[in-house]
This record gives C-alpha cells, sequence and structure tokens, in this order.
C-alpha cells in the first residue's frame, strides 16, 4: 500500500472515531436538555433530569461500545489501526 493510501485510511479511521465519540456526547447532553425542560414543563424537578440522564448515558455507553467494536476492525484492516504495526 502506497504511503499516500495509508494516510488516507488512518484519516477516515480517525474520523470514524470522532463522529463516535461525538454522538455518544451529543446523545447524553441532548436527553439531559430534553430532562430539564420537562421538568421546568411539569414542575417536577429533579424527576425528569434524572431520567433524562439514566437514558443519555444508556446511549452513551452503547455507543461507545459500538464504536469499539467498529475500530477493532478498520477498514482493510488485520484489527490494528492504520500506520501501526
Amino acid at each position: 500500500m502506497e504511503p499516500r493510501d495509508e494516510r488516507g485510511v488512518r484519516v477516515r479511521w480517525l474520523g470514524r472515531a470522532y463522529q463516535g465519540a461525538l454522538e455518544a456526547v451529543l446523545a447524553l447532553l441532548i436527553m439531559v436538555i430534553a430532562g430539564v425542560l420537562a421538568d421546568g414543563h411539569f414542575g417536577t424537578k429533579p424527576t425528569f433530569l434524572l431520567v433524562g440522564f439514566a437514558i443519555g448515558f444508556g446511549s452513551f455507553v452503547l455507543r461507545l461500545v459500538r464504536l469499539l467494536n467498529e475500530l477493532q476492525r478498520p477498514p482493510g484492516g488485520d484489527g490494528t489501526p492504520p500506520g501501526e504495526s
């Protein structure tokens, strides 16, 4: 594989890692914000905040597990990140 091709594979691999991490964090933040808004609307502080946090944290963990599974088999790879032997 040419160095240029290897660099492109590594960039795509890193892009997938950053995308997955961002999705995990956003899932948690969105659910916490939704919980705060629901508490404000229904006057039930902190019930929906805690429910939103629990659902968001579950989504966060699930996304990170899926991300780890994806990154353990990079494109065209043998299980190691591109550029590492």
